[in-house]
């Protein structure tokens, strides 16, 4: 019996809106995109639970603890939670301002290696700062829902008294978008948020410099691109490390590096780079961090000058590296990108909304509590008519009734005054109150004058920031540099130059030898079979062009390349350069400034005289084509920094010799060039060599002064000697 299989057709867009986007908008909502007070539901989650724990006031508990508390809000397991906690940290240093007084190992923000120790071994408690993220959540200032099972209810947003959202740094990878949120000095944040409650048309640049990261480093400030962070929310910027120069032991110390790396991520690059050959300057590369705090030391040689070996460091690892910025954001449940400016207005917004439900709460208590001693002020006229009315009632539910109906009071007042003590009927108590009320009546009319101007409530958001600022604010931890201040070095100036060999073989293989290796050697080791065809002097910095049999030119740094030994076999070039199938390398050419020319012989009798300025580009470009014609067979190529002497052979029977000054030369690569020999039928050039190769009794002999031209017979001891 065969299984059957039921397939069912589904839409595929029903499929999507029923399964992919409810999941979508939950991590987007729930789970990634940090809204205005600056956290996410994970982080408000814990920090409300450590609040409700009373951990604000009081001493620290354990970590495990807090994690067992906060599942009653956050169901997704106890390592989600305390993986959350940890960046929260003091501890951490994943934040210049952190929310959480710790005690214990919470790892390094900085580090990739250095755990943090399991939560019963950890204690935790609120840090002061939460003080101003808490501020009158008890006021009505949010909005409360229920929790997952509806047993808690939890606050949608904490009623932050300063822009958050700026002083915290965000991360958030959610479905189809992200969110990356730089942090800012709180300072200059509350700073910036108190001149734009003045005025919405301020140079933002002027209060909220640039980016602050716990892990300090120096920013390298260019105006254009934080202005357009400042002004769309998009962008990036770098930020690099900070390190001195120990001179007597030859070390430099990196203290500080960029927020968006870690130590384990530059020791590798920079041992990466060690053995690629590219760092000669670095003898040892050391992770020193300790209680003290972060350090990486890099032992380098005496001769090595410091700070260009640090722009190396900083150009070819991630010692300097850069923050890209995504301010999304969501604004009452809409994710939303924006600038500076329109994330504080959104704030303030927001906090005068907060600040509104707090004067409401506020006004209701005070007016029950006004309402009560109103009725307290109307038995002063007679203390002794209501201590009558209630000893003479007879049951005790008719106190209140009779109470009401004796002072033409409400139910609210009654019940207050039959609560007061015997011994608070005395004349001084009674006034006292009554002061009271009248305190209460003046602070009413100012809190609901208060309610019914935006612009007294952001006075005192105003006067709260500069508190803040004074209480909380510490000085900037990354420095400013501006990129115009930066010593600029050209990728040049990284790379040593020396003297080298070039060797080319037969069958495609290459070597890059240094001459004091090449001094200690014996002999060259080669493929059975094989063969050097080409043997030149360069130097390190060197661009090298590779000529091929197919009519391409490969062009490459000679620093590129790796060196070897002469007991080794090279490198193989259809590896280096990805040659095509069977394709050979067939001349090799080392300049510095593309000066002179290249001439290509070909079979029919002519010569082509191109300039080298024809091979220089300004893109890196490796590989050109149509590098010389394929028209007609090719006999052999050349370089010539400047015009000499040649010998062109016809059928290895006669030769002539000429300048090559005589030949015009062309701009174009693949030009046909120009007819050298006079070739009778079925008569080819055989050879093309420089004059100095050619061994001749008297070379004069086949000198001619104009081409093309018929040359003259090889006398016979010529041919003996050369072929």
């Amino acid at each position: 019996m065969s299984d059957e299989i039921n397939i069912i057709e589904q839409n595929i867009t029903d499929t999507l809106e029923l399964n992919y986007m409810p999941y979508t908008m939950s991590v987007i909502v729930s789970r990634a995109i940090p809204e205005i007070d600056g956290f996410k539901p994970a982080h408000r989650k814990l920090l409300y639970t450590m609040y409700k724990m009373g951990l604000l006031n009081s001493a620290r508990t354990k970590s495990t603890n807090v994690v067992g508390q906060t599942m009653k809000l956050n169901p997704h397991g106890d390592s989600a939670i305390y993986e959350t906690l940890v960046r929260l940290t003091k501890g951490n240093d994943a934040l210049l301002h952190p929310f959480i007084d710790s005690k214990g190992n919470f790892g390094k923000q900085y580090s990739r290696d250095m755990a943090y120790a399991a939560s019963r071994y950890t204690e935790v408690k609120l840090d002061a700062i939460c003080n101003e993220i808490f501020k009158n959540i008890d006021k009505n200032t949010v909005d409360f829902i229920d929790n997952y099972d509806g047993s808690l209810k939890e606050p949608v947003l904490f009623p932050t008294t300063f822009p958050n959202i700026l002083v915290t740094a965000n991360l958030g990878i959610a479905v189809g978008m992200a969110s990356s949120l730089c942090s800012f000095n709180l300072k200059e944040v509350c700073s910036a948020a108190a001149a734009f409650i003045k005025n919405e048309d301020i140079d933002i640049k002027k209060y909220l410099k640039a980016p602050d990261f716990s892990t300090g480093g120096e920013l390298i400030y260019d105006e254009n691109e934080l202005k357009k962070i400042y002004n769309t929310g998009r962008g990036s910027f770098k930020v690099r490390a900070k390190y001195r120069y120990d001179k007597k032991n030859s070390l430099i110390e990196i203290y500080e590096i960029p927020y968006t790396t870690n130590i384990e991520a530059i020791i590798d690059k920079i041992i990466s780079l060690v053995k690629m050959n590219k760092l000669k300057e670095v003898n040892d590369v050391r992770n020193e961090t300790d209680l003290n705090g972060l350090r990486i030391t890099v032992d380098i040689k005496k001769a090595a000058d410091p700070d260009m070996l640090m722009h190396k460091l900083f150009n070819m690892t991630p010692l300097c590296d850069s923050f890209s910025c995504n301010f999304n954001i969501l604004i009452d449940g809409t994710p939303k990108v924006l600038g500076i400016k329109q994330i504080l207005r959104e704030w303030l917004r927001f906090r005068v909304g907060c600040m509104k439900r707090q004067i409401i709460f506020d006004l209701e208590k005070k007016n029950e509590k006004y309402h009560l001693l109103s009725g307290l002020a109307k038995i002063l006229l007679d203390i002794d008519k209501a201590i009558k009315i209630i000893r003479d009632t007879e049951e005790d539910k008719m106190v209140i009734p009779n109470l009401m109906k004796g002072f033409d009071i409400d139910q609210v007042q009654a019940e207050f005054i039959a609560e007061i003590k015997l011994r608070n009927l005395n004349k001084e108590h009674i006034l006292k109150r009554i002061d009271e009320r009248k305190a209460l009546s003046d602070e009413i009319k100012k809190l609901s004058e208060i309610k019914e101007s935006d612009e007294l409530i952001k006075n005192i958001i105003s006067d709260e920031l500069k508190e803040i600022s004074r209480k909380y604010g510490k000085p900037r931890k990354t420095d400013i540099i501006y990129k115009d201040d930066i010593k600029e070095f050209s990728l040049e100036s990284f790379i040593q130059d020396y003297q080298v060999k070039l060797f080319l073989t037969k069958h495609n293989y290459f070597k890059k030898i240094t001459v004091a290796s090449l001094r200690s050697a014996s002999e060259q080791k080669l493929k059975e079979d094989d063969e050097i065809i080409m043997e030149i002097d360069a130097s390190n910095k060197m661009d090298l062009l590779l000529f091929s049999d197919r009519f391409n030119v490969y062009k490459t740094k000679i620093y590129d390349l790796s060196e070897c030994k002469a007991s080794s076999l090279g490198d193989y070039l259809a590896n280096i350069l990805d040659l095509e199938d069977d394709e050979n390398i067939l001349y090799i050419v080392a300049t510095s400034d593309y000066s002179g020319y290249m001439l290509f012989a070909f079979e029919n009798g002519k010569v082509s005289k191109v300039e080298m300025s024809s091979y220089s580009t300004k893109v890196n470009r490796k590989k050109l084509i149509n590098a010389y014609s394929d028209k007609y067979s090719l006999v052999s190529m050349c370089y010539i920094n400047e015009d000499c002497d040649f010998i062109a052979v016809r059928d290895n029977n006669k030769a002539m010799l000429f300048n090559s000054a005589l030949i015009s030369p062309k701009a174009a690569k693949n030009t046909q060039g120009v007819q050298v020999y006079t070739l009778r039928k079925n008569s080819v050039m055989s050879n093309f060599i420089k004059s100095d190769s050619f061994q001749s009794v008297d070379l004069n002999y086949y000198r001619v002064d104009k081409i093309p031209s018929a040359g003259h017979f090889i006398v016979e001891d010529d041919l003996t000697n050369n072929f």
